[in-house]
């Protein structure tokens, strides 16, 4: 997958991993605080297994618990 058209966000889920982010994005916590990201146009990585030690970003720590996600989406019956 390609760059996303300037101004659109893309989230897309890594097999048994994170959620990849590519695109214009703003990350704010609980209290309304904005973390400061860089911006150097490279994907970001927020955790879904819910073991990094930098929450809400991933740490690589899904390889090490073996986390297993069911990230596929569902086809509708026809």
């Amino acid at each position: 997958m390609s760059e996303p058209p300037a101004g659109e966000c893309v989230i897309k889920t890594r097999e048994n991993g994170p959620y990849k982010i590519t695109g214009a994005v703003r990350v704010i916590d609980a209290d309304g605080r904005e973390y400061a990201l860089p911006d150097d146009g490279r994907p970001l990585a927020l955790c879904r297994c819910g073991g990094s030690r930098k929450k809400p970003f991933c740490d690589g720590t899904h390889r090490r618990i073996g986390f297993e996600a069911p990230e596929r989406v569902e086809e509708k019956a026809r």
